[in-house]
């Protein structure tokens, strides 16, 4: 078991939020902070290996078919890293929300997101229960 020092709070690295804590206690915040970081160095190490390997890809292929297949694959691997991007926006708009202490609350009702959910998404800004209302709002709109 490794463990670290951040602002006097003992980090254990096997540490999961539990229910029985008081909600968003440093030892959570912490968690929730170390898992945004780990999330975005390994997508930005992503998209590092990324543009090296399209700079290194760049060549002329002869056979038609085997460029747009190229292409493609190309085109692909842009629309991968574009929604990446956004995710790493979304990560520091979360790591924003941690500094300011406003992590884990719901931006709607203002409840606590459950820690089961924010384990699962640390970048979500609403409750289940919003999310859902939200997206059945959304449905009705783009129905009609």
């Amino acid at each position: 078991m490794s463990v670290t020092m951040k602002s006097e709070v003992i980090l254990d690295t096997d540490y999961r939020p539990a229910e029985n804590e008081p909600f968003m206690n440093e030892r959570q915040v912490e968690y929730f902070r170390r898992k945004l970081m780990n999330w975005k160095s390994d997508l930005m190490e992503d998209t590092k290996d990324t543009i090296e390997g399209m700079q290194e890809g760049a060549r002329n292929i002869p056979d038609v078919a085997d460029r747009a297949s190229e292409e493609t694959d190309r085109a692909l691997e842009l629309r991968t890293r574009d929604r990446q991007r956004k995710l790493v926006s979304k990560i520091d708009q979360a790591l924003r929300r941690i500094d300011e202490g406003e992590f884990g609350y719901c931006s709607e009702t203002g409840d606590p997101i459950s820690l089961k959910r924010l384990d699962a998404r640390p970048i979500a800004t609403m409750s289940l229960e919003a999310q859902e209302r939200h997206e059945r709002k959304e449905k009705v709109h783009r129905d009609t």
